[in-house]
């Protein structure tokens, strides 16, 4: 069955448990079925250590809701760093185990960039040789591979990622095709896609990409799901300001459901009635107070679609 909730937004938290009460509350209010906690949202994880009594403090907390949970591992684990890989296993394994604690079915990672975002202020574009390029997606799937035989109880959902003006490719599962590759290739029933909509929309104006033909040959692996709008013109690392992106229509908006010219019922359609796991209303802050809205928009599609919730 389809449980559609939303994120526990890690701003709007800012590490307290007050606060993750107070918005698990109007969750219920909206009548969501499932929410996704922010690890990094918690200070759950601190150098790439999972604090326990937070942790315990926090499973305390969410025992109280009738939610599925999911968990979104720290956004800047990449398992593909050059500098300091270990820590970054390090938080990857904390993540796995703050999900196993509280319960969760599903965790979402960010796959491996070849770049990363940090360093896009003191790096331009990059382009590695095949070889190398080969040996970091395989040094990934070796520590998925074992994290994933650590932790079988967790689904490991791998995310595709939006593409930057300029900077791009900087991560491979910019491309879900590719994305769909490393996944075979790590082979762990545990291991599959979460599929980002925002993300696929800004992938196939700028790959000039068949987004329903994408989802198509994902199906099989989606397990999970971040739903979310926007117009799907991609942006500049440096283009931050929502307020100054959105009269344009640019940018990873992270808008209500319907805000934006997605074609959700499209996309949808692809995987829907043999689809079992959440949708998550992956919705920025700023949009808190349209989380129902969202929500019941989703609803209104899938019934259409026959699936049921």
């Amino acid at each position: 069955m389809l449980s559609i909730g939303s994120n526990i937004n890690e701003v709007r938290i800012d590490g307290s448990l007050k606060a993750l009460s107070r918005d698990m509350s109007a969750f219920h209010e909206f009548g969501l079925s499932a929410a996704e906690i922010t690890v990094h949202g918690l200070d759950a994880i601190r150098n790439g250590r999972l604090d326990r009594r937070r942790t315990a403090d926090t499973r305390a907390l969410l025992d109280d809701f009738p939610f599925r949970y999911s968990v979104h591992a720290p956004n800047s684990l990449n398992l593909m760093d050059q500098h300091n890989g270990g820590l970054h296993t390090d938080v990857l394994m904390a993540s796995l185990e703050f999900s196993a604690e509280i319960g969760a079915e599903v965790m979402v990672y960010h796959p491996g960039r070849f770049l990363v975002e940090e360093e896009f202020g003191v790096r331009g574009p990059i382009t590695l040789e095949r070889a190398e390029e080969e040996r970091l997606l395989e040094l990934e799937a070796t520590i998925l591979q074992e994290a994933a035989d650590k932790f079988p109880m967790v689904v490991i959902a791998m995310e595709n990622a939006r593409p930057y003006l300029h900077h791009s490719p900087y991560c491979y599962a910019e491309l879900p095709g590719k994305l769909l590759a490393q996944v075979n290739r790590i082979n762990r029933d545990n291991v599959r896609i979460n599929l980002d909509f925002g993300h696929l929309h800004m992938a196939a104006k700028f790959y000039d990409l068949e987004e329903v033909a994408e989802v198509g040959a994902i199906a099989p692996l989606i397990a999970h799901c971040h739903v979310h709008d926007n117009f799907g013109n991609p942006v500049y690392h440096t283009e931050k300001q929502q307020t100054h992106q959105i009269p344009f229509g640019k940018g990873d908006s992270h808008m209500p459901v319907g805000w934006g010219d997605i074609p959700f019922r499209d996309l949808l359609a692809r995987f829907i009635c043999s689809y079992h796991g959440m949708l998550i209303c992956e919705l920025r802050g700023r949009y808190f107070e349209q989380t129902r809205e969202s929500a019941e928009s989703l609803a209104v599609i899938l019934k259409e679609l026959g699936a049921e919730q």
